[in-house]
């Protein structure tokens, strides 16, 4: 009883406030007052922030697609990218960043760094910067496979090692919805969702993706992007 209570004094509270509220001069066709805006988008955002992430592209098919269900949603990514494969398709990462999103070197040729030296890991991580043109600020290691030496030659470059902690495994097609089902259940403030858009058919994912954005932010989850 005492929860009834509270709940209807907060119900008349809120009632009494909307009453009083009135749109200003330049708000023709707005939804509301700036008080019930303000109110809804506090609710919107209490779950917390999240971040999708995307590997191994880009790929001249799934990227742009990719790309199309981002704008369609108002949201940005951060893509990490192959080098090879950015030598091949080098308009695809300049689109990218025209909407926003920020490019990750995700090296050359995605080998296990681990498994080289240090000049080796130099070498992957300096020939993808040079096919996309500048030095991305994060790194994330092909496979999550690093070391703290791995981390030490990142952060001497001045950049960041970007891993992730939501993975549902999209590469190995398990189905649309079982990509959607796997992020919700694992997801929670400031994830770090990874995702592919190459390295193979990612029709999947994209599907995924359109689905995953709206049911994110149903449940209260503000899709951000990473400072990359």
């Amino acid at each position: 009883m005492k929860g009834t209570s509270l709940l209807a004094v907060l119900l008349t509270a809120v009632g009494v406030a909307l009453a009083g509220a009135t749109p200003s001069s330049g708000e023709t066709g707005s939804l509301g007052p700036p008080e019930v805006q303000i109110s809804l988008a506090t609710v919107t955002t209490s779950a917390g922030t999240v971040y999708l992430t995307f590997d191994d592209g880009p790929h001249p098919t799934w990227t742009p697609k990719m790309l199309a269900v981002l704008r369609k949603y108002g949201v940005r990514a951060v893509f990490f990218e192959i080098g090879q494969n950015v030598a091949s398709y080098p308009s695809i990462p300049h689109s990218l960043r025209t909407y926003g999103n920020l490019i990750g070197n995700h090296t050359w040729s995605h080998p296990d760094l681990t498994l080289l030296s240090n000049s080796g890991v130099t070498s992957q991580l300096n020939r993808m910067e040079y096919a996309v043109g500048y030095r991305p600020r994060c790194v994330r290691p092909p496979y999550g496979a690093t070391n703290s030496r791995i981390a030490t030659i990142i952060a001497d470059r001045g950049q960041r090692q970007i891993l992730w902690t939501v993975d549902p495994r999209d590469w190995s097609r398990p189905g649309t919805w079982t990509i959607v089902n796997r992020v919700l259940a694992n997801v929670g403030p400031g994830s770090r969702i990874l995702l592919h858009d190459g390295g193979g058919d990612r029709s999947q994912t994209v599907a995924a993706v359109d689905i995953l954005i709206p049911k994110l932010r149903a449940r209260g989850y503000v899709i951000g992007l990473m400072a990359c």
